[in-house]
């Protein structure tokens, strides 16, 4: 069999993200919902991630005609290694998006509402689905990680799920009790 083969590149998820978040004592305690603002990787609207200028496709790839992969013989040996002027995609952009300069992306603010349980602690992470950046070829978009940090509380101390306060108390309110806030 003769002619040009391809080989269709497989889809591959975005990467994922992380935002540290500071809440306060009292929100961790009861929960809380929090806006935050991040700039994240998103689909090019332009190409629509094509990264080729509307209008135009992607080349197939003269030195490896779309395999991603050449090959090398030395003897009997047989080395294929990922092509080094398409990179492994098998294509070559030749006329590239004027937004987006060819990689099919662009960096754009994104906002999105982060519901806090009530007990979380520091060192808490909440995962957010499909918050991350866009994926390759149309793949899946990445997760979002939010690490939540909780600052101090001025009369309150956390250890573990248990919450302590220390008061000084004189000893007539000790013998007899008394009320304190």
């Amino acid at each position: 069999m003769t002619g040009v083969q391809t080989c269709a590149l497989p889809i591959s998820p975005g990467g994922d993200l992380r935002y540290d978040l500071e809440i306060a004592f009292d929100e961790a305690a009861f929960g809380t919902k929090k806006e935050i603002t991040f700039d994240r990787l998103v689909m090019c609207k332009t190409c629509a991630g094509s990264g080729s200028k509307p209008g135009t496709h992607p080349e197939t790839c003269r030195k490896c005609n779309g395999r991603g992969q050449v090959g090398v013989s030395r003897g009997f040996f047989s080395i294929q290694t990922t092509c080094a002027m398409c990179g492994g995609a098998g294509q070559v952009i030749t006329d590239p998006c004027g937004d987006c300069s060819g990689s099919g992306k662009n960096r754009e603010p994104h906002s999105v509402t982060v519901k806090v349980p009530a007990g979380v602690d520091s060192g808490a992470s909440l995962r957010l689905f499909g918050e991350g950046e866009a994926g390759e070829r149309g793949g899946p978009p990445g997760n979002l990680y939010v690490v939540l940090h909780v600052k101090d509380h001025p009369a309150f101390e956390r250890h573990g799920d248990d919450v302590f306060s220390q008061v000084h108390i004189s000893f007539p309110q000790a013998a007899i009790g008394t009320k304190i806030k």
